[in-house]
Formats: C-alpha cells, structure tokens, sequence
C-alpha cells in the first residue's frame, strides 16, 4: 500500500497526485519479488473495476516496457469481493460473495503461495480492522497532506506489528515491511 509519511492513502476526497511514480529498477525488482511469491491477488470490487482492465491493456503491446509485469498480473488469479455482482465479468478472476473473514481465511488455508492484496481504501481498512491481515509492505512516499483516508480507521483494537525489513530506493520512497505479531508466516 503507498502511503504518505503522515500515514494517509490518499487526501479526503481520494487525492493521489502525492504519489511518487519516479520509479527506478530497484523498486520494480522489489514489486516484482513480491508478486512473484505471490499465487491470488484479492481485491475489493470497486479497485477491479480500473485494476484488471488497466493491467489487460499493458499485454496489448507485447514491446510496452510493463508488458512483463501486466502479464504477471492478468495470470494471477484473482478473487473479487462484492455484494453488488453475480458473475465476474474478467477473465482468471472469482467472486467472494460471502463474509469476508469466512471467505479470507478459506483462501488463507489453500495451499500455495502468498495472497496479496490491492484495494482501496475501505476494502483494505475492512480487512485490516477485521484482522485479515498478516503482513504489511507499506510504501512510505516522501509527501504529507496533513489530512486524508487511512486504512487504519476500523480499527477495534492495538495493531502490534514488527518491523522486518525498511528499504529505501532511488526514487525516494521507502518500503517498510511489518509483520503482525503472532502471525507468522
């Protein structure tokens, strides 16, 4: 997830012009590891409508410098939550149409590799205060906006998260990865 410095995901009314895309080979390399150990993307119906049609458009063009990567993400499989739809209008891609813990944790004990998650923020801040959540790569963006939409606001209880691994890249943001403690992997 990018976030600010002062820990927001996008301003009040869903600003994201904050956001550093100066993107290098180091941070791609790092993107790139992460997806690669990744089996299931999850998303929250309202980031697919934009997500899977945008990363479809990157394999149009197999000479597109993102072909590689937008490649990687239309195979993925992805698993949709909505209450809104009845059949999944993408390809490689599944509805979750019940509750959300009950559907996280069945996908959480299939065997394979890691579940990675995009989403907006009222998709992730659901799964986050719902305690879905086991590890967390937040990409920190030289910016504060003083005010904004945090994935941290359904929170009921403490988050205690341990710090593994902070990197910084070129482009100037820095990858903070925590654990949640008592869930490891």
């Amino acid at each position: 997830m990018q976030i600010t410095i002062d820990g927001f995901v996008s301003g009040p009314i869903g600003e994201m012009d904050w956001m550093n895309f100066n993107w290098g080979n180091d941070i791609m390399s790092y993107i790139d590891e992460l997806t690669d150990s990744s089996g299931t993307i999850i998303l929250g119906r309202k980031m697919t409508e934009g997500f899977i049609p945008h990363w479809t458009n990157m394999t149009s063009n197999p000479d597109d410098p993102s072909y590689a990567f937008g490649k990687k993400m239309v195979d993925l499989q992805k698993v949709v939550f909505t209450k809104t739809l009845d059949k999944s209008p993408w390809s490689n891609t599944i509805l979750a149409k019940g509750d959300m813990v009950e559907e996280v944790e069945k996908l959480k004990n299939q065997q394979g590799k890691d579940i990675i998650v995009y989403g907006g923020v009222s998709f992730v801040s659901s799964l986050v205060g719902k305690n879905l959540i086991d590890e967390y790569h937040l990409f920190i963006n030289p910016a504060a906006i003083g005010k904004g939409l945090t994935i941290f606001n359904n929170l009921n209880n403490r988050l205690n998260l341990t710090l593994i691994k902070s990197i910084s890249f070129d482009c100037g943001i820095v990858v903070n990865r925590y654990e949640q403690d008592g869930k490891s992997k």
